[in-house]
């Protein structure tokens, strides 16, 4: 903490926070642009003590300066690496993803700030590929699936520009590009659903004269379903297949309130809201199983981080990690939240 303390000192841009009280790691970024990721050890996630190997890796993140610079081609890949290679619980969808191809390579896609896709290998430590302007506005959103009919791992990418698009990773091939989603707005979210073994397209909606639905396509393109969930904007949108049910479940993170949504009955599940919150927006939401309880974790513009009991919609903690916007969130080997936000 020496060095951490005179680089402080001599350069008034850099700041570290530690908060030692829900042990979280604030890793530095670069001041060109101001976002942070959070290392969060979220004490009502699990009781247990750690493993050698997770106190390992938290130590040297707790002592790594991690840097994000706008041209994004320099990066330490080493942070994602560490946790990538020692996590056994891979994915980490929002505007980047963590996932072990079918041909075992360990990838890590990122967007950047001239709305490129980037795809990394985590294990060889090299850049695979650049798909420079991908998009024509911020890209929003990357998620994985692996469809296994035919072998190939696809990615799928959301962009404010309102467009959404399918890419092969085995060579990058742009496969699926569906313009002009919503009537009005961009395109915040969106993500795979895989029944009876087809694999299904599912985007946010934007409000636009309370008209817009979430709308679900095949993967040739083709609008098979509208799904009216709720009477707000959605910005994040993802599936949580639930074994005791055998259903999938739609989550949407809202302006103010976080949804579930039966895919199977069509009707909306359970709605999560704080009554202390007042309609800031909900940019993730996770899944965490623990003994057999299903808590629903999602981010928020308010700077707090909500655990819910997702079968009956309870707020079972809340943790404020700060006053600035909370982004992206992921868990981490199922003991830590990473947690994105900006100043």
């Amino acid at each position: 903490m020496g060095n951490h303390t005179s680089k402080k000192n001599t350069n008034n841009k850099k700041k570290e926070n530690i908060y030692k009280d829900i042990k979280y790691q604030n890793n530095k970024t670069n001041n060109n642009k101001n976002e942070k990721i959070y290392l969060s050890k979220e004490i009502n996630i699990r009781n247990k003590k750690e493993n050698k190997n997770t106190e390992k890796i938290s130590e040297e993140i707790n002592n790594q300066e991690t840097n994000i610079e706008n041209n994004s081609n320099i990066f330490n890949y080493e942070f994602i690496r560490n946790i990538a290679t020692d996590s056994y619980s891979y994915g980490t969808d929002n505007t980047m993803a963590i996932f072990k191809s079918i041909n075992d390579i360990l990838y890590f896609i990122y967007s950047n700030n001239i709305n490129s896709i980037i795809s990394y290998n985590l294990i060889d430590n090299k850049k695979i590929n650049e798909i420079k302007k991908a998009h024509n506005s911020r890209i929003s959103n990357l998620k994985h699936c692996l469809y296994k009919d035919k072998n190939q791992d696809l990615v799928l990418s959301s962009s404010l520009d309102n467009n959404l698009k399918l890419w092969r990773i085995d060579d990058w091939e742009c496969l699926l590009n569906i313009e002009n989603v919503n009537k009005a707005g961009g395109l915040w979210s969106a993500c795979f659903l895989i029944l009876n073994n087809q694999i299904y397209i599912l985007t946010s909606n934007y409000l636009y004269q309370n008209a817009e639905k979430i709308k679900v396509y095949n993967l040739n393109g083709v609008k098979i379903k509208e799904i009216n969930n709720s009477k707000d904007e959605i910005y994040y949108i993802d599936i949580y297949y639930d074994n005791y049910s055998s259903k999938p479940y739609i989550l949407t993170g809202n302006r103010g309130f976080d949804t579930s949504y039966d895919y199977i009955d069509n009707k909306i599940y359970h709605l999560y809201k704080d009554e202390d919150e007042y309609m800031k927006i909900h940019f993730s939401l996770r899944i965490k199983i623990e003994n057999n309880l299903i808590k629903l974790i999602d981010s928020s513009q308010d700077g707090k981080i909500r655990i819910w009991n997702f079968h009956i919609g309870e707020l079972l903690n809340k943790i404020h990690i700060n006053d600035e916007s909370l982004y992206g969130i992921c868990i981490w080997n199922n003991d830590y939240l990473l947690v994105g936000c900006f100043e």
